[in-house]
């Protein structure tokens, strides 16, 4: 938008700008259409859903009836799109392709491509200057993929850049193992797709050591396990900063989200038949290169015997980077909103136990800028489609100025139904396990305005 136009708009008759044209931006998108507002979504990718389609090889644990927003539902019917089974489970590319880039399209020109959000403040006003600040609209600085730099003022700022782009290292303490950097060339951070012959062939007859403890390690390790049974040679070491016990791979047949139980399985399994052996309470320190290969360092001095490979999926963290100017209220620990860290903590919530929450716990000290989705939960791995979908319909309607449907935040979640990631439900079967809490009963947490937050009894 040129300087002179937006010299003339009122606050309020500029766009809201959403970062991020992932699931839960362009759900925020539809959102702000239903409710009067002018979106503008700015996606660094070419595509919808651009950092879905970097796993669009894997499964996720929730059904597409748990994965299409409301809203985004009702921009695309008049299309003549048809609503997937709401049954079935979809990889990331099903998403990306069967609803994700549909909906980016109904959007249309709202939604622009290749173009990275670089910062974002106060018009006129740096991080420290109090006087005037609430009253100036935000601008965004961004660059777009052929290097042009612009500026976009906006009544106000949803940032939905998610995680993905920021995996966490190896090292233990946080930081890159000693030795990680240059061995770059042998790591990866992502779920390998083996379907891709020349990913196939980087594994294959290979000793892999994969670095994690949640759903994505669960996924390697049942990826190299199929991948043992064809080519002799081929062994995973499955690296745990702790020790392993009855819910090291997760909830099994008792979890509400039998994807993600059948995976956990499928891990477990491919330890039992040997084709992925544990090492236990490891927490590394370094990366040495021993010829060919790399032998990884404990901080205790314990050193592994070489692997050829490692996959290290230790989780995500967010990019703050970009916010730098604006005055935000962050955990010190998780780098999420401060009023909903509490909520999502790992360190307290082994089962994902989840409250309420929406415009109120998303809040910061400046005024009408919101972290959502997987960013909002910051380096907390217990994301939920349809719980970045109830973020943004409640910080949307505060926008509009309906102050009640924005506390009238109303979830339904299974127990275990807080973690996000993704799996390899394939198998038929084994979307008749029945559900189950991972520590108590099986039940459902059932949140709305005037209803107690129910613990499934960790």
């Amino acid at each position: 938008m040129a300087a002179s136009i937006e010299s003339v708009l009122t606050t309020d008759q500029l766009p809201v700008v959403v970062i991020g044209a992932g699931p839960i931006g362009l759900a925020a998108a539809a959102h702000l259409v239903e409710r009067g507002m002018e979106p503008l979504v700015l996606e660094a990718g070419p595509a919808a859903g651009s950092a879905v389609r970097n796993w669009s090889h894997v499964r996720l644990f929730s059904p597409w009836g748990e994965v299409i927003d409301p809203a985004a539902e009702k921009l695309l019917a008049p299309t003549g799109w048809v609503r997937p089974d709401t049954a079935a489970y979809p990889t990331g590319g099903d998403w990306a392709e069967r609803y994700l880039q549909p909906l980016a399209d109904v959007l249309g020109d709202r939604v622009r491509y290749g173009t990275t959000a670089t910062g974002v403040a106060r018009a006129g006003r740096d991080r420290i200057v109090d006087s005037g600040r609430d009253e100036q609209p935000f601008t965004v600085h961004a660059e777009t993929s052929d290097g042009r730099e612009e500026r976009i003022t906006a009544r106000a700022v949803i940032d939905a850049s998610g995680t993905w782009s920021v995996p966490s290292p190896m090292g233990a303490d946080g930081l890159p193992a000693l030795g990680e950097k240059t061995a770059i060339d042998r790591i990866a951070y992502r779920v390998p797709d083996l379907n891709d012959a020349a990913v196939r062939a980087r594994y294959a007859g290979k000793r892999t050591a994969v670095v994690g403890s949640g759903a994505s390690a669960f996924t390697a390790l049942a990826l190299l396990a199929d991948l043992a049974k064809e080519n002799d040679g081929t062994h995973a070491v499955w690296i745990l900063r702790r020790g392993i016990s009855d819910n090291t791979y997760g909830g099994g047949e008792a979890d509400q989200l039998p994807a993600r139980g059948a995976l956990g399985l499928r891990a477990k399994a491919a330890v039992e038949a040997g084709h992925a052996s544990a090492v236990t309470g490891f927490r590394t320190q370094a990366v040495e290169r021993d010829g060919d290969q790399l032998a990884l360092v404990a901080e205790d001095g314990r050193r592994l015997d070489p692997v050829d490979e490692v996959i290290v999926l230790t989780g995500f963290r967010p990019d703050l980077s970009f916010l730098s100017e604006l005055r935000l209220d962050l955990d010190e620990r998780l780098q999420a909103p401060s009023a909903l860290a509490p909520l999502i903590d790992p360190n307290v919530h082994s089962c994902g136990t989840v409250y309420p929450h929406g415009v109120n716990e998303l809040s910061h000290p400046e005024q009408g800028v919101y972290l959502v989705g997987m960013k909002s939960y910051g380096r907390a791995p217990t994301f939920l489609a349809m719980t970045g979908y109830e973020q943004v319909r409640s910080i949307t309607a505060a926008l509009a100025g309906d102050h009640e449907a924005a506390e009238r935040v109303e979830l339904t979640l299974p127990e275990t139904g807080v973690c996000g990631g993704a799996g390899l439900f394939d198998e038929p079967e084994n979307a008749e396990q029945s559900g189950g809490g991972c520590c108590a009963a099986p039940t459902t947490l059932q949140i709305g305005i005037g209803a107690a937050a129910t613990s499934g009894g960790c």
